[in-house]
C-alpha cells in the first residue's frame, strides 16, 4: 500500500445519486429475528431483505391501516 495517493485526476462516481442511504431505525427485537431467519432461507443479508420489503411495499403504494384510540 502506498504512503500517499493521488486523486488530481480522479472522477465523481456517476452513480453516488443511486447508493444507498445509512439510517438509524428502532425495530422490534421479534421483527429483527423474522428478517434474519427468512434472509438466512434466502441467503441474503437480512437488512438487504429489509430494504427489498420497503421498497415494495412503496412501490405498490402500499400504507399500513391506523387508528389511534384516546386513552
Amino acid at each position: 500500500m502506498r504512503k500517499e495517493y493521488d486523486f488530481s485526476k480522479a472522477k465523481k462516481n456517476p452513480y453516488a445519486s443511486q447508493l444507498k442511504k445509512q439510517v438509524t431505525i428502532r425495530l422490534d427485537e421479534g421483527t429483527v429475528e423474522y428478517f434474519k431467519k427468512l434472509a438466512k432461507e434466502a441467503g441474503i443479508p437480512y437488512q438487504t431483505l429489509i430494504n427489498l420489503y420497503l421498497r415494495d411495499c412503496a412501490a405498490a403504494g402500499r400504507k399500513l391501516s391506523m387508528e389511534w384510540k384516546a386513552a
